[in-house]
């Protein structure tokens, strides 16, 4: 057992049982081990070499000699972090040999580089597994008009961000009006999600620790045929589409959910609270007012009454004024 940490079997066994007696002469050694006196004093001689025993003090010369064991953690601590640290090496070496293999294998095979997922069963799964076995950061294009599942129903990702994985999520336009959507982004952000909003998207997409990516390969045509989508791994086509999404998020308008009042990468003095700052976000990204609404459960007035209160704090006659001061104050 004690291998790992340079011990020959009748070295561990001598270590042992001077563990447990405290200290044994040679004699006493070898009859306990049912060894020849040669074999016992060769382990002995070893053991002191590796700095496990230790001759007892006022000990007498020869075959009265005496010895005692060094503690455990003092001995053999050392040796296992410096194993430990050997076998660390040794794995980054062979993680490191396994991508030049897998890069060599997908230069000269295109079907390591592209997976083709031919069902809508199997790319349900490849949503699920990245998310799964994501450690880092998950990066979304989420289109209007589920294809595998709604987007409320993606618990795997409120999995992912329990355990420390960053979400950045750009939602087009369209997707936010849908019914239900609004309060599962808040909800979303609340856990650590990042999100922004564009108007339009052009693929969905998904890229998990910027090694894998997901998307289709073919315009969905709806239920009554099954998706066809392309899992890209580590490739010059995967840097193009990580470029395509940090892109899209740096032109995406952000939207922002504090509670408690509590704001983020806004000016000091920023005027305006949570709901205020959620209501700003939404409409900076182009959600219409009904539709905030509709999924806030506010009447109409209602939310009119809120954006004619921050065009007021803006000084701003127009929205696109009030989206212009937003932006130069910092609000969002």
């Amino acid at each position: 057992m004690l291998e790992v940490a340079g011990l020959g079997e009748v070295e561990e066994r001598a270590y042992r049982l001077l563990v447990r007696a405290g200290e044994a002469d040679l004699t006493g050694l070898a009859e306990e081990l049912d060894l020849t006196r040669e074999a016992a004093a060769a382990a002995l001689a070893s053991m002191e070499g590796m700095g496990l025993v230790r001759e007892v003090a006022g000990g007498a010369g020869g075959a009265g000699r005496r010895f005692a064991p060094v503690a455990p953690e003092i001995a053999l601590g050392p040796r296992l972090v410096r194993q430990q640290e050997t076998i660390d090496w040794a794995r980054q070496a062979v993680d490191q040999l396994a991508e030049e293999y897998r890069a060599s294998l997908r230069r000269s095979d295109a079907d390591r580089l592209i997976e083709v997922l031919p069902s809508r069963a199997a790319l349900r799964e490849q949503v699920r597994h990245l998310q799964d076995s994501a450690r880092e950061e998950v990066m979304y294009f989420c289109r209007a008009g589920h294809v595998v599942m709604p987007s409320t129903d993606n618990t795997e990702e409120l999995e992912a961000l329990g355990r420390g994985v960053a979400y950045r999520v750009i939602y087009e336009r369209a997707l936010l009006e849908e019914p239900g959507m609004v309060a599962n982004v808040a909800f979303g952000i609340k856990l650590g999600e990042q999100a922004r909003a564009v108007r339009f998207l052009p693929v969905r997409m998904m890229i998990a620790d910027r090694s894998t990516a997901l998307l289709p390969l073919v315009q969905y045509a709806g239920r009554t045929t099954e998706p066809t989508a392309a899992l890209v791994r580590g490739s010059s086509l995967l840097e193009a589409l990580i470029a395509l999404f940090e892109a899209q998020w740096e032109r995406a308008t952000p939207i922002r959910f504090l509670e408690d009042g509590q704001v983020t990468d806004s000016a000091p003095g920023c005027p305006l609270d949570a709901d205020e700052l959620y209501l700003l976000s939404l409409l900076v990204a182009g959600v219409p007012e009904k539709s905030i609404a509709s999924q806030l459960g506010l009447s109409l007035r209602t939310v009119q009454r809120r954006v004619y209160h921050l065009m007021r704090l803006a000084g701003a006659q127009t929205r696109m004024q009030l989206a212009w001061h937003a932006a130069r104050e910092r609000w969002l």
